[in-house]
Parts: structure tokens; C-alpha cells; sequence
């Protein structure tokens, strides 16, 4: 098994920055792939910015420019969020993979007008 634990959300006016951390524990082995996924109210999960198995880094459209994804290991990844946006107001989630996915608890971003 694997946990994934997120922590660094919070309020923050429109324009300002957060740092998300999130950290894979456990049977850490050939993790290959980590990153950060988004869920608003009444909306589905979405992709924000990820690892690929390559090493590369993709993000949404809606975030690039402004997000960061980075690492200090295969096992711990950060997501700096600058210029912040009410519309980036969602739980957001890291997620681990290893023979499947694994997600963390998610942490709540709330961008306030």
C-alpha cells in the first residue's frame, strides 16, 4: 500500500500564492508517477499538473503560466500556485502511481473576490 498525504491549502485573496506539498509513504517502490488533480463543487475531478513517466511535466491549460509543479524526490512533489483565481477554488488532490493509483485525503483551496 501507499499513502498520500497533501498538506499547504488555505484562503487566500484573488491574485495571491499557495503551496501545496504532498508526500508518498509506504511501499514507495517504483512510484513512477505523481501529481496534483482538482475538484470543485458540483464539478468533476480535473487534471491540474502532473509528472509523466518520463519525467516531463504536463499541465492544464487553465493553470499554465501560473502553477508549478516540482520535486525533491520520486516520493515528494509541491505545486507552487501564483495569480491565484476564485475559479481556482476547489479540493485539490495528490495522487501517487504504482500498479495503480493511489489518492490522498485533499486539501481544500478557497480563493476568495
Amino acid at each position: 500500500q501507499v499513502q498520500v498525504v497533501e498538506s499547504g491549502g488555505g484562503l487566500v485573496q484573488a491574485g495571491g500564492s499557495l503551496r501545496l506539498s504532498c508526500a508518498a509513504s509506504g511501499s514507495i517502490d517504483n512510484i513512477n508517477v505523481m501529481g496534483w488533480h482538482r475538484q470543485a463543487p458540483g464539478k468533476q475531478r480535473e487534471l491540474v499538473a502532473t509528472f509523466t513517466n518520463g519525467g516531463r511535466t504536463v499541465y492544464a491549460d487553465s493553470v499554465k503560466g501560473r502553477f508549478t509543479i516540482s520535486r525533491d524526490n520520486a516520493k515528494k512533489i509541491y505545486l507552487q500556485m501564483n495569480s491565484l483565481k476564485p475559479e481556482d477554488t476547489a479540493v485539490y488532490y495528490c495522487y501517487a502511481l504504482r500498479s495503480g493509483i493511489f489518492w490522498g485525503q485533499g486539501t481544500q483551496v478557497t480563493v476568495s473576490s
